[in-house]
């Protein structure tokens, strides 16, 4: 298959249909410690944090790179204008759990949308991954590492060639 063909089709697939399923997603309750959570960002770039783990209804997201907020005493964030509500952000200055640090802005899309629309999001808000929802409650996700791994697997690269 072209790459141009390939695409096309990518384009038009549901993300319902390609998503991982949320059993293998980084999830946690928002009651959960912050140092297991810390465990679970060793190794992946984000965690979704949710009420409970039978509702599901999306609380925010945790990102490897809030860490830093995490691990800076909370003198360090009155420094950056308009980021004092990052003070409480730090384990310093009292965040113990999830909840306490998960980003709430957390940019959705739903599981009924395409991967075309995912891509437009995603180049909008220069994001990597957005959480896919259903009525308000997370159901997947959808990154960019998913869809290169589904564009490769419909040239079937591995054997083939790609042809221009």
């Amino acid at each position: 298959m072209e790459v141009e063909s390939a695409l096309e089709i990518l384009h038009s697939i549901k993300l319902a249909d390609i998503m991982p399923s949320i059993e293998t997603m980084p999830v946690v309750t928002a009651d959960t410690d912050i140092i297991n959570v810390l465990k679970i960002l060793r190794s992946r770039h984000h965690v979704w944090v949710v009420d409970d783990r039978e509702n599901r209804e999306l609380v925010g997201v945790i990102r490897y790179l809030d860490v830093m907020d995490l691990l800076l005493p909370p003198e360090a964030h009155r420094f950056k204008l308009g980021m004092t509500s990052n003070t409480m952000r730090s384990i310093l200055g009292g965040a113990t759990r999830a909840g306490d640090v998960a980003e709430r802005q957390v940019l959705t899309i739903e599981e009924d949308a395409t991967v075309l629309d995912a891509l437009m999001k995603m180049r909008k808000y220069r994001i990597q991954v957005l959480a896919v929802v259903k009525d308000g409650k997370l159901v997947g996700e959808m990154s960019l590492r998913i869809l290169i791994d589904e564009l490769l697997r419909l040239l079937r690269v591995g054997g083939a060639q790609w042809k221009r």
